[in-house]
């Protein structure tokens, strides 16, 4: 490992800057890689960004940065979020206290240009990178577990597969960010479908489904699949709703996507489990109707003093097995089931033992 730390001014970081799908994000005259593979999108809040361009005004120092030597410049290991604030800033993107680079007077332009950072510059192997960028990783920002898969499995099957579902107003946001959870730039997106992908496949895990398909030209195979499940959940549910944003569609539609289901009977019964009271998740109401399994529901549970006084109305008799039992020995249970129609109602309740309980519920 060689480390070797130099003065650079914003001038020559900012010289041939360019932010695109196309070029990537590059400086430094072209040399320097902003956004290697290892690094995460650009996630500052307007706050924070602002707050480096504050800094860089006033004189004040920036935490160190870190670079690597690559074969054809270099790569940009920590400090990419500062990097991109200030290149953004003199680009024009973006103003602070209502004043853009270009309304500054030309003494102000040339501090901000001739500001110094202090960067390390780093000579290692791919892994001594990785490893390095893992320490030092900005403020204590942690990267996601998608984010250390994503330098792991790097090569145009990530990088086409980033376009889709990694930017910030990317085609898997603009089609579904009502169903989806997290944020495309924090890998959210693109780790969930390629958790349902590899379910799919039978494959182990994401690890493995990026390996598998690392060295693939492209992803345009991922994009489809992620439509075709998108499709499928707007086709049987055309009615949306807020409990539909994050239920794992992507496993539903690999199981059921050849099944037959009626929209119209099923919006008919979401309603109904809407307005049922004994509903406590109303989110598990779509899982429900897919796998018929009542734990999605949360089926609301008899009180205590209920149950208490369902056992003293009995004196202790379990009705099926007509044996004596303890409370503590005896659980409550919904006389007429309630996916037949019964309700958490005291008149609804029966104490059974604990064992012709579960037969019951076996049935």
């Amino acid at each position: 490992m060689k480390i070797e730390l130099t003065e650079i001014s914003i001038r020559d970081v900012f010289d041939g800057y360019q932010d695109n799908d196309e070029g990537g994000v590059v400086g430094y005259g072209g040399k320097l890689n902003i956004r290697p593979a290892f690094q995460r999108e650009f996630v500052y809040k307007d706050k924070k960004r602002d707050e480096v361009i504050n800094t860089i005004r006033k004189g004040f120092p920036l935490n160190v940065m870190y670079w690597v030597k690559s074969d054809d410049g270099y790569e940009l290991m920590d400090g990419q979020q500062r990097t991109i604030s200030f290149c953004r800033y003199l680009n024009g993107d973006f103003s602070v206290n209502y004043q853009y680079f270009h309304n500054l007077t030309d003494t102000e332009k040339a501090q901000m240009l001739d500001y110094k950072l202090m960067i390390y510059i780093c000579e290692g192997t791919d892994k001594e990178k990785l490893d390095w960028f893992k320490i030092i990783n900005i403020a204590g920002e942690q990267l996601t577990d998608q984010e250390l898969r994503n330098a792991i499995y790097t090569g145009p099957w990530l990088a086409d597969a980033k376009k889709y579902f990694s930017k910030s107003q990317c085609p898997a946001y603009s089609i579904a960010s009502p169903y989806m959870t997290g944020t495309p730039i924090r890998q959210d997106y693109l780790q969930t479908v390629l958790s349902w992908v590899a379910s799919r496949d039978g494959v182990k895990n994401i690890e493995e489904y990026m390996a598998q398909h690392q060295h693939d030209a492209d992803a345009h195979e991922l994009w489809l699949y992620f439509k075709a499940v998108i499709d499928w959940v707007t086709a049987i549910f055309p009615h949306y709703r807020k409990e539909m944003k994050g239920v794992q569609w992507g496993l539903y539609y690999n199981k059921y996507k050849d099944a037959a289901f009626n929209p119209a009977k099923l919006e008919e019964t979401i309603k109904t489990l809407m307005m049922d009271d004994d509903v406590t998740k109303k989110a598990g109401i779509y899982e429900y109707l897919l796998d018929k399994q009542e734990k999605h529901l949360s089926i609301r549970t008899f009180t205590a003093s209920q149950m208490r006084a369902a056992y003293e109305r009995q004196q202790g008799i379990c009705p099926s097995c007509h044996q004596h039992y303890e409370l503590k020995e005896m659980e409550g249970d919904h006389i007429t089931p309630w996916s037949e129609g019964g309700h958490t109602t005291p008149d609804n309740l029966q104490m059974l033992c604990k064992a012709c309980n579960r037969k019951k519920s076996n049935k």
